[in-house]
């Protein structure tokens, strides 16, 4: 069970963010019938000036941010400032964000191929071909360099931050760094992708320097997490489980310091380590 302050912070960010459930704890050999919470996911539909594009399962919260972030890091818009309204509206089965964008962008959408639907965890679902899957990476050019006790603060502050993993368990999320501050965003999905995406947007509202901080996830590195971050220009990406082989080529080939396995004390740095120094 969840004390009532983290029950507080949770409801903030949506009532159906969660859902609380009656279950059987089965725990050194006593069961006992409790409530318990669980995470949300409904399926998001992204529609771009008055047509479908995609479906996604995600957690229904800061789905502004996720327009945004989605949209740029797709390429289905150049600019943050591409995105001239975005309105959420709530649905009987599940939720519906109506986007507005420049009609020589919308026209583009009929090469992008992405309108299938996406499960939770699903990096390139609706993608129809392998142009569409693997895209060129933009190359990133940072300065920017984090010292081992940088990292160990971010690991530290990171579940923290979490709410609704704190009360669910089942929730991924991402987090802005910037060396000198600290963590200074955060946001949370049942997807990574989403999460990330989530994030992205956050920043491109608050008119954030992609160069001058890295992102810290939760899960592994995808290519599509990679892809993501170097779309905005993100020099550093962090992960606490393994990335893959295609990211840490992806990640080679950008210029992106890719590190795995992070832990408050060891990591693993797979691609432009002198971004990180003791």
């Amino acid at each position: 069970m969840a004390n009532d302050a983290l029950l507080s912070s949770v409801l903030e960010l949506g009532w159906s963010s969660y859902q609380s459930i009656s279950v059987d704890r089965w725990q050194n050999g006593v069961n006992s019938h409790v409530d318990d919470f669980v995470a949300e996911e409904v399926p998001v539909v992204l529609m771009y000036n008055g047509v479908s594009h995609v479906v996604m399962l995600a957690t229904p919260t800061n789905l502004d941010d996720f327009a945004l972030g989605f949209s740029l890091t797709e390429g289905i818009i150049a600019h943050a400032s591409e995105l001239q309204s975005a309105k959420v509206y709530q649905r009987a089965n599940g939720v519906e964000v109506q986007l507005k964008i420049p009609d020589e962008r919308f026209q583009g959408l009929a090469s992008k191929g992405r309108n299938l639907t996406g499960r939770t965890g699903c990096g390139l679902c609706g993608a129809t071909t392998l142009k569409q899957a693997i895209k060129p990476s933009r190359s990133v050019a940072s300065d920017l360099t984090i010292t081992a006790s940088q990292l160990t603060s971010a690991l530290y502050a990171l579940p923290m931050q979490q709410k609704l993993n704190q009360l669910t368990g089942a929730i991924h999320a991402v987090a802005w760094i910037n060396p000198e501050e600290g963590m200074v965003e955060l946001r949370e999905d049942v997807g990574r992708h989403n999460a990330l995406d989530k994030l992205i947007g956050a920043l491109l509202k608050r008119n954030t320097d992609f160069t001058c901080g890295f992102m810290v996830t939760t899960s592994r590195a995808s290519y599509e997490m990679v892809q993501k971050a170097t779309a905005v220009g993100v020099s550093i990406l962090v992960a606490i489980s393994a990335p893959t082989a295609l990211a840490i080529r992806l990640a080679q080939e950008s210029g992106l310091t890719l590190i795995g396995f992070a832990r408050e004390s060891s990591c693993v740095i797979y691609s432009h380590p002198q971004r990180f120094t003791e």
